[in-house]
């Protein structure tokens, strides 16, 4: 089978990549060039570009770059700018495999010919008895991903691989190691490739769209704090309120940024019986009925009701009141056992 595999110059796609080949493949390792400011963090630096390319030559595979850098900026960097003007708290690693590295890459690999896109996440694909493809969570509790892969259709699915998605990220290095892979001791990347560790959001954001004070009222609507930039809070935020010390914690309960107000109260407030959702999306068909949903990249699963309005929107009902997740964050519904992925979306406002 002919394979295109993405390598993003991290250690576990330079193993994918080594693992195809074992398996007989013919393997093509790409690399794609999505952000062209400033970083410091993530993976889309030069060096990144560069330990890909040495990697695929230990490997004697050919290595290609594509520039999808309009569709970075159209895709992810624009909707990332977009929700924080709208008071929303985005996943921008989502959504970049939303649009560009399970959307655009693999129609260049279907224009190119290749059977099949790899990558190296930490998730599996499995079959049904009838067939069907599922995604499955990664081997290695700490390092599952499929939490970001959770857009993906059966039409994706069936032409995806996942190399090591069977494996403990130690097994990863170990093999890399052997090999001498230059990539075998490289630390992960955690941060999102455009926000740099010196300027980070408030920088970013800055630069992009017009930063507004704003007040901090508690439940009561009295005047508590200020914020010097409405547009970067998040509901579940606790510093940075402009609050006085010594008294009781308090969270961000809502933010309305077009009266540039911040509602706080007190871990009480926060929680809540339901949460609204949108945007979804299903590894088969919809579900409606008890799932386990899943809230942040590792975060734990809880047990809720999902009702479906229509394909693309629901309500959540959590059979134990939880902590409100904040609007525009991804929501992922597992199955009973906690491992298969059922579908996922944004939460609304």
């Amino acid at each position: 089978m002919k394979v295109l595999c993405a390598m993003s110059g991290g250690v576990d796609s330079s193993v994918a990549a080594h693992l195809l080949q074992g398996a007989g493949h013919d393997v093509v390792g790409v690399t794609m060039k999505l952000w062209g400011g400033a970083t410091d963090t993530g993976c889309c630096s030069v060096s990144d570009v560069d330990d890909a390319r040495r990697v695929a030559q230990q490997l004697d595979i050919d290595h290609l770059v594509f520039n999808f850098g309009d569709d970075f900026d159209r895709g992810v960097v624009g909707p990332y700018v977009d929700a924080h003007v709208a008071g929303q708290t985005p996943n921008p690693c989502i959504e970049c495999n939303r649009t560009v590295k399970f959307a655009r890459l693999a129609e260049r690999a279907d224009a190119l010919g290749f059977d099949a896109v790899a990558t190296g996440h930490h998730a599996q694909v499995g079959r049904t008895a009838d067939g069907r493809y599922t995604l499955l969570r990664g081997a290695d509790p700490a390092k599952d991903q499929s939490y970001v892969v959770h857009m993906l259709d059966q039409a994706r699915l069936a032409r995806t691989l996942f190399p090591v998605g069977s494996m403990a990220k130690s097994q990863v290095r170990s093999i890399a190691a052997d090999l001498d892979l230059r990539t075998a001791a490289k630390p992960d990347s955690q941060d999102v490739c455009f926000i740099t560790s010196t300027g980070g959001r408030t920088a970013f954001l800055g630069d992009r769209i017009e930063m507004r004070p704003g007040r901090v009222v508690d439940t009561a609507g009295d005047e508590v704090g200020t914020v010097p930039a409405v547009e970067m809070v998040t509901v579940g935020q606790r510093k940075g309120l402009g609050l006085p010390g010594g008294g009781p914690k308090r969270y961000v309960l809502d933010v309305d940024v077009a009266r540039a107000k911040v509602i706080v109260g007190d871990d009480a407030d926060l929680m809540r019986s339901t949460e609204q959702v949108r945007d979804l999306t299903w590894i088969d068909e919809p579900v409606d009925g008890t799932v386990r949903v899943q809230a942040s990249a590792h975060g734990a699963t809880h047990l809720a009701e999902l009702s479906i309005v229509d394909r693309t929107a629901g309500e959540i009902t959590w059979l134990n009141p939880q902590r409100r997740i904040a609007p525009g964050q991804s929501v992922v519904f597992y199955d009973d056992a906690d491992r298969g992925v059922l579908g996922g979306g944004r939460v609304a406002h």
